[in-house]
């Protein structure tokens, strides 16, 4: 009888290799610095020139980098996701990660023995974690811009998921850099929007919206949306906000919400949604671990979303494969 092929098992072994190779190379800015040879880079980055080459011939090898001779070039899609300059950059959602998902991973056992996260652990620090990577003005930006590089690849397949040109004004509670609020008004042109986040978070938001075709309809308003007052709209929109907090948390925030809408108006959700059975698809079961160690929160199933919504007072609850990381969600009051 023939063994079965290791490969699978052989490829899980080394993947934590090829993320941290990428993470690196993006930590050192790399991508932003080529062409260059090994000798030039060497210097300017003061690294060892043997060991960077080392680095530079992995990235060739996942397919990021290509080389001629001892100079190194970005492939088209290094150019376009991996340098900070790039108006598509996931850089920054690179830095988080190598940073503290990658830390953070390393307490897996912890997070399951104890079913709770790992931030004090890794960082000494209790949380929320939230509060880490707002410590500072740079920190801030620096994971806001992550989550934006994130939601150009996400936020247009979200808008375009349903059919919302019955809405008047979106009001996108924790809504960052507003990239959902920039897809929605951009596809819907009667539409106006409102980015709703913490006061820290505005002026990066009013610096991207301004760049949108739709900038004169798009305005940024600073609160919690857990405590302040929800400003008015007949479409909300939260993306990667559910899955971050427990039920009871949960439960709150959808009330708030569905006491605040009039009677036909929605809630737009953007998130990773389990198969039934729990056991895919592998992006929102790898994001649920993610999600037990870094916050109180986990990915869910339709059928769970649409009870949360169901007891919070919507009905006619739909939801939307996206073929992006995302998919979509729509509850009507």
């Amino acid at each position: 009888m023939s063994l079965p092929n290791p490969a699978p098992i052989v490829r899980l072994i080394e993947a934590f290799r090829w993320s941290k190779t990428m993470f690196v190379a993006a930590s050192f800015g790399i991508f932003d610095l080529l062409p260059a040879t090994v000798a030039d880079l060497a210097s300017r980055l003061r690294v060892n020139a043997d060991a960077l080459e080392r680095l530079l011939d992995g990235n060739v090898s996942l397919g990021l980098l290509e080389r001629h001779g001892d100079t190194f070039h970005n492939l088209p899609v290094a150019d376009a996701y991996l340098r900070n300059s790039s108006p598509d950059s996931l850089a920054g959602y690179i830095l988080y990660s190598d940073r503290a998902l990658y830390p953070m991973w390393g307490h897996l056992e912890d997070a399951v023995r104890e079913g709770s996260h790992r931030w004090q652990q890794t960082f000494g620090s209790p949380g929320p974690i939230f509060d880490h990577f707002f410590r500072t003005e740079e920190a801030m930006r620096s994971f806001i811009m992550g989550m934006h590089g994130f939601g150009l690849i996400t936020s247009p397949a979200v808008v375009r998921a349903f059919d919302l040109s019955g809405f008047r004004t979106i009001v996108d509670l924790g809504g960052a850099t507003g990239h959902l609020t920039i897809a929605a008004c951009e596809l819907y042109p009667r539409m106006r929007g409102i980015v709703f986040d913490l006061d820290r978070v505005i002026p990066v938001a009013r610096e991207i919206t301004a760049q949108s075709a739709a900038a004169g309809r798009i305005e940024c308003v600073a609160g919690d949306f857990f405590t302040a007052d929800l400003p008015e709209g007949d479409l909300y929109a939260m993306g990667r906000i559910l899955h971050d907090w427990s039920r009871p948390k949960i439960d709150l925030l959808l009330r708030r919400i569905s006491d605040r809408l009039p009677e036909g108006g929605g809630l737009l959700l953007a998130e990773r949604l389990l198969a039934e059975d729990r056991t895919g698809p592998l992006g929102a079961a790898m994001q649920s671990i993610n999600m037990l160690i870094c916050t109180e929160g986990k990915e869910r199933t339709r059928s769970e979303y649409t009870e949360l919504l169901l007891t919070a007072g919507f009905r006619d609850v739909r939801t939307a494969e996206t073929g992006q990381p995302l998919d979509a969600i729509l509850a009507i009051k």
